[in-house]
C-alpha cells in the first residue's frame, strides 16, 4: 500500500480545519505550557520537514496536517497558543489540542494541560479575533463552513480508569464510558451554540494494543489488552449512537464518526499490508515505556521509523498516521457530500 495522502479533487470544500483533543492531534500548544507533558525536543520530529522537533507527539506529521493537505486547506495546522501565529494562517485553521487532555477535567487535573472546556474558551478567543480580521459575516462563514475535528478520550480511559484507577471507585467501565460520552456530547452541542456545522468526531484506537498498555500488563508475549479492547469497541459503539442523536438535534449539521479502531486494528493483524515489521513496540528507545520526556536524545531510536507502527510507546508514527487519514479521507469524509 501507499502511504501518499488522497486526492483533494472529490472531496468536499471547507473554509478551515479546527481541531479539538489530545496528542494525537497537538500540534504544539503544549510548547506554552507549564507541564512535563511536552515533545519539543529531539528525536521527537526527526521526519518532520526539516528535521525539527514542533510538539507534535510523533516523528513527523499528525493527522490534522494530513488532513489539512488532503482538503488543500493548507500544509501544517499550526496550535493556537503559539504567540507568531499570523492572521493569514489564522484564516484557514488551527488546533486547539493538549497532549494529555480528554472529556473528563479529572484526567489533566495533575499535568497542567489544556481541558477540552478550556479549549472551548480558546475557540471563542478564535471567532474573537477572526472577527477582527475580516469582519462578524465573513467570520461566521468560516466557522460554519469549517470541519471541526475532534479526537479524545483516549486519556480518560488508560490514565482516569485503567492505570490511575480514579474514576474506577466510582464508575463501572459502561458508567464511566456513558460519563464521558456526556462530556462529548455537550461540548458538540457547545461548539454548534458557537455556530460549527461540520463535524468528525475520532472513535478512540485499539487500548489494548498500545504499547504502553502491553507492558503495564505484562501480557504473554506482548499481545494486546483484549478486555481493553473490547471496552475500546463498546465505548466506539456507543458514540455512534451518540453521534446520531447529536445531528439529529442541529439541523444543518453534520457529524461523522471517524474509525479510528478498525484503521489501527488492522495494521496489528496485517502489518506486512503497510510495511510494518513492529507493532507492539515504539521505534523510541526501548520502545516500551518511553514517551514525553523519556523520549529524548539519551534513547536510542530506530534506524527506519517507517517500519514500526508506533513511534514512542504511546503514540503512532507518521507512516501509520498516513494510513489513517486516507481511511478518513476514503471512508467518513464522503459523508460531508450527502
Amino acid at each position: 500500500m501507499n502511504p501518499t495522502t488522497c486526492n483533494a479533487s472529490a472531496l468536499p470544500k471547507f473554509t478551515a480545519l479546527l481541531v479539538f483533543g489530545d496528542s494525537t492531534v497537538d500540534t504544539g500548544n503544549n510548547n506554552f505550557l507549564q507541564t512535563v507533558v511536552k515533545s519539543s525536543h529531539f528525536p521527537y520530529g526527526r521526519e518532520f520537514p526539516g528535521h525539527i522537533p514542533t510538539g507534535r507527539f510523533s516523528d513527523g506529521r499528525l493527522v490534522p496536517d494530513l488532513l489539512a493537505s488532503a482538503l488543500g486547506i493548507k500544509e501544517f495546522i499550526p496550535p493556537f497558543l503559539d504567540p507568531h501565529l499570523s492572521d493569514k494562517e489564522i484564516l484557514t485553521g488551527v488546533s486547539f489540542a493538549s497532549a494529555g487532555s480528554g472529556f473528563d477535567d479529572l484526567t489533566t487535573s495533575a499535568s497542567g494541560v489544556i481541558t477540552t472546556s478550556q479549549q472551548l474558551q480558546y475557540f471563542k478567543e478564535y471567532i474573537d479575533r477572526l472577527t477582527r480580521i475580516v469582519g462578524e459575516q465573513e467570520a461566521n462563514k468560516i466557522v460554519s463552513g469549517s470541519l471541526v475535528l475532534i479526537g479524545a478520550g483516549t486519556n480518560d480511559l488508560l490514565r482516569n480508569y485503567y492505570d490511575l484507577p480514579i474514576r474506577k471507585v466510582q464508575f463501572n467501565i459502561s458508567a464511566y464510558q456513558d460519563f464521558l460520552l456526556q462530556k462529548v456530547q455537550d461540548f458538540v452541542k457547545e461548539l454548534m451554540d458557537l455556530g460549527s456545522r461540520n463535524f468528525l468526531i475520532a472513535g478512540v484506537p485499539p487500548l489494548g494494543c498500545v504499547p504502553i498498555q502491553i507492558t503495564l500488563k505484562f501480557t504473554h508475549a506482548r499481545g494486546c489488552v483484549e478486555d481493553e479492547n473490547g471496552d475500546a469497541q463498546l465505548y466506539n459503539s456507543k458514540l455512534i449512537g451518540i453521534l446520531k442523536q447529536i445531528q439529529e438535534s442541529g439541523p444543518g449539521s453534520k457529524v461523522v464518526y471517524a474509525n479510528i479502531y478498525d484503521s489501527m486494528m488492522d495494521m496489528f493483524i496485517n502489518p506486512q499490508k503497510y510495511g510494518f515489521t513492529e507493532t507492539n513496540k515504539g521505534c523510541c528507545g526501548t520502545g516500551f515505556i518511553e514517551a514525553g520526556p523519556l523520549c529524548n536524545l539519551l534513547s536510542p531510536s530506530c534506524a527506519n521509523a517507517s517500519e514500526y507502527l508506533f513511534w514512542d510507546c504511546v503514540h503512532p508514527g507518521e507512516v501509520a498516521y498516513r494510513y489513517m487519514t486516507n481511511h478518513i479521507v476514503d471512508n467518513a469524509l464522503p459523508y460531508f457530500l450527502l
